[in-house]
């Protein structure tokens, strides 16, 4: 159980470094929300790649965010019933969650590899004129942050199981 815990261990040191890193998006995406209002009713100025800025900012904050959510406990999850629960069937419960969520990962990134790579084999562009360029970057953030949620769910599980054998 020792190499379980390190891995678990290991993998949350990877989940909060990434988590950190990608967290200051979420500044740039205010600032840019910010200047984008700003411009567009202060002074009736806009441009399509500033729109679209707004969401490639957003998809890596929430394809990332939802493993260091996970990471944190900030998921969501039924407190009104789960406080109710000793703490052996809790630890069951999140080990069960654990598992569902990996085989979610699994399947989004089963579905989603094929997507990716029609989107880099088109060389996908935003269909906008003044758009941004090089969707299929964005695209393939899919795959990258469900793997990242497939990993930190096995952190999870591992985690939980552990509680779950030590809890009365």
């Amino acid at each position: 159980m020792d190499a379980a815990r390190r891995l678990a261990g290991g993998i949350d040191t990877v989940t909060d470094c990434v988590g950190r890193a990608i967290s200051w998006l979420a500044l740039g995406l205010a600032l840019v929300m910010g200047a984008n209002v700003l411009l567009r009713y202060g002074f009736s100025l806009g441009w399509i790649w500033v729109q679209e800025l707004e969401w490639h900012l957003l998809v890596p904050i929430c394809l990332i965010g939802m493993s260091y959510a996970l990471r944190h406990g900030e998921h969501v999850r039924v407190d009104v019933l789960f406080q109710s629960f000793r703490p052996r069937t809790k630890h069951a419960i999140d080990v069960v969650a654990a598992v569902l969520g990996m085989l979610l990962a699994l399947i989004v990134i089963w579905l989603s590899i094929h997507y990716v790579l029609q989107s880099w084999n088109a060389n996908e562009a935003s269909p906008n004129p003044g758009g941004i360029d090089h969707r299929y970057i964005l695209k393939s953030l899919i795959p990258i942050g469900f793997a990242l949620f497939f990993l930190q769910s096995l952190s999870e599980a591992i985690k939980s199981y552990d509680a779950f054998r030590s809890a009365q």
